[in-house]
């Protein structure tokens, strides 16, 4: 068809191309942004919402609890820990001091340091028993810390049951939701591929048909493109299935045109050849021509042999001579190419032969037969 229209018409022709893709594009735009916020009709759920509020508030207080206690017991086994270094290095020294006077009273054999030596005794078992009582007070520390430990460890598998059981009802609730908003996606994307098919079969070819295209790309966009990082799991299959049942009705449409066209085919080779010309489009049989087809039956035919006037597969008048010059010309042609003749104005023109005389036919046409 490129090679038949004018230039400003072919120009014109890929500027309203571009047109239909920058329609196709805000279209696309648009529609993206609207399937991505989709999402945003549905409620965010948490996992706080399928658990029993009460009971799981009273288990994160116990657990806020026991950790404080822990951290009490911690601290208090730290300072008990301390005190008992202290008592033990006090209980050393003593015993150390001890050791050394006993010696030396050993070496002396000092009768009058009996009550000393009972006096020294009694206050290193002084010392060895706060030792003991640093050693009591550490263990019950220990205890209070092992018990808070384990304490805290209950309630937080508790509270981790509880939110495990409640992440499945979570996990249950986002597939129905997934499953929601995909359907709300494709009754959105659906419609449009619907609206698409029905403006490419009805308007492709009407006077706004940049903006029927323009719709057409963005309806097969925004379905096999945009539709596609929101599919769930299952989501595959509506796509595949969409695109098998788009394709089996365009097949079909294709199949029955097909058959169509040969049944006009057929009906048209058997009307008279000037009829068959006439239903011919002007632009039409200049674009079959200019492929090398017959405007007729499509099939191939060698215009460029000057002797073939006829197409030999249809019988249609291919090329005929000007009435006015009569030269050889497409029969298609509203002009001669030699002298610019249109039919209308060459029925009122003698005809020429070749070498430019009067034709004898029109010159004998136009002047009355002798009666002598």
């Amino acid at each position: 068809m490129s090679k038949t229209l004018r230039l400003t018409e072919k120009w014109m022709q890929r500027g309203l191309w571009l047109v239909a893709l920058v329609f196709a594009s805000f279209l696309i735009g648009l529609g993206g942004t609207l399937v991505g916020d989709l999402p945003q009709v549905e409620q965010q759920r948490t996992v706080d919402d399928f658990m029993d509020s009460a009971a799981a508030e009273a288990l994160r207080i116990s657990i806020k609890t026991t950790e404080r206690a822990e951290e009490d017991a911690d601290a208090a086994l730290e300072q008990a820990q301390l005190k008992r270094s202290t008592a033990q290095a006090d209980s050393a020294a003593a015993r150390e001091t001890f050791n050394n006077w006993l010696a030396t009273r050993r070496a002396t054999q000092l009768s009058e340091q009996d009550p000393e030596l009972v006096a020294r005794t009694r206050a290193l078992d002084g010392l060895k028993a706060k030792e003991r009582a640093a050693g009591v007070a550490i263990e019950a520390q220990q205890q209070a810390a092992l018990d808070a430990r384990q304490s805290t460890t209950r309630e937080r598998r508790k509270l981790a049951e509880m939110e495990q059981a409640a992440q499945q009802l979570l996990d249950a609730e986002y597939r129905r939701i997934e499953l929601r908003v995909f359907l709300y996606r494709l009754a959105l994307t659906l419609p449009l591929l619907v609206v698409a098919g029905w403006l490419f079969a009805k308007k492709r070819q009407s006077t706004y048909w940049p903006f029927v295209w323009g719709f057409i790309l963005f309806a097969l966009f925004a379905f096999f493109v945009e539709l596609v990082p929101y599919l769930p799991s299952y989501g595959g299959y509506v796509r595949y299935i969409v695109g098998i049942v788009v394709t089996v009705a365009v097949g079909r449409q294709a199949i029955v045109a097909l058959n169509r066209y040969l049944e006009r085919q057929k009906l048209a080779e058997q009307l008279p050849d000037a009829q068959r010309r006439e239903e011919l489009s002007y632009d039409t049989a200049l674009t079959r021509l200019s492929k090398g087809v017959c405007p007729g039956c499509e099939r191939p035919v060698d215009l460029k042999n000057p002797e073939i006037d006829f197409c030999p597969h249809c019988g249609i008048g291919l090329f005929d001579h000007c009435p006015a010059c009569n030269t050889r010309k497409s029969a298609f042609a509203k002009f001669c190419h030699a002298c610019g003749a249109t039919g209308q104005r060459a029925q009122a023109l003698p005809q020429k032969s070749p070498s430019g005389s009067p034709h004898p036919d029109a010159e004998g046409a136009s002047k009355p037969h002798s009666t002598s």
